[in-house]
């Protein structure tokens, strides 16, 4: 009950804020049609339920079975068990995530169905996956996030040089909505369950970092398809 209650509070903070400033643009400055107006505050109110049922469920399912996922992974100690689940797993949540299925939308209007939504989803879903699982890796032999992090965005920068620069920018967006609501919670807990199991490893230093690597996945998967576009 109390996780319910902290849920809507959540939300209530997360939407109300933006919902009084419309309400402020609307009496002062836009003055939009009041059927547009009330649409909206309908729309406020259907996200808001939307969202306390999603984080809902995302607290109570996909948290606790993300991180029994992890540690049941550990303990078979099977090395291409866990980095083929970790793979697996990032591409099917990256397909889910919503914040991905918005951005590919608009940037198929935008570029007037030059680049297909199906096409963008998997490319980012793909380089999630395989930086989920190098974020595995980085936990079972302790590799330093920091060389991971500069060799992955050396790789960035080299190859925004040879992308059409339309993609530049949707690369790094593409990083950014990888960071979402479905996504974040999953792979954190992954992590979080296979550096539990393991022996020398701390769930708090070992556990994070996961999100970080996995948004620069989508920014060089798009890149590389900037450059098989062009």
């Amino acid at each position: 009950m109390e996780n319910i209650k902290e849920t809507i509070m959540e939300v209530i903070y997360s939407v109300l804020p933006i919902t009084l400033v419309v309400t402020a643009l609307q009496f002062t400055i836009i003055w939009l049609p009041m059927e547009t107006f009330i649409q909206f505050l309908v729309g406020a109110v259907m996200v808001s339920i939307g969202l306390i049922l999603f984080l809902l469920g995302v607290n109570v399912g996909l948290q606790p079975v993300g991180e029994m996922i992890g540690s049941a992974l550990s303990k078979t100690r099977s090395l291409w068990m866990i980095l083929f689940f970790a793979f697996v797993l990032g591409v099917v949540v990256t397909v889910a995530e919503p914040d991905v299925r918005v951005l590919a939308t608009q940037i198929d209007q935008v570029s007037n169905g030059e680049i297909p939504p199906s096409i963008l989803i998997m490319s980012v879903a793909l380089g999630v996956g395989i930086f989920v699982a190098l974020a595995m890796l980085r936990i079972i032999f302790s590799i330093k996030i920091v060389y991971l992090l500069t060799v992955g965005y050396g790789l960035v920068f080299l190859l925004a040089a040879y992308t059409p620069p339309i993609f530049v920018p949707i690369s790094f967006d593409s990083g950014g909505v990888t960071t979402g609501p479905l996504t974040v919670p999953f792979i954190l807990s992954l992590g979080l369950g296979v550096a539990s199991v393991l022996r020398g490893k701390s769930a708090s230093r070992d556990g994070f970092g996961l999100v970080g690597l996995a948004s620069i996945g989508p920014i060089l998967s798009v890149l590389i398809l900037g450059v098989i576009y062009g």
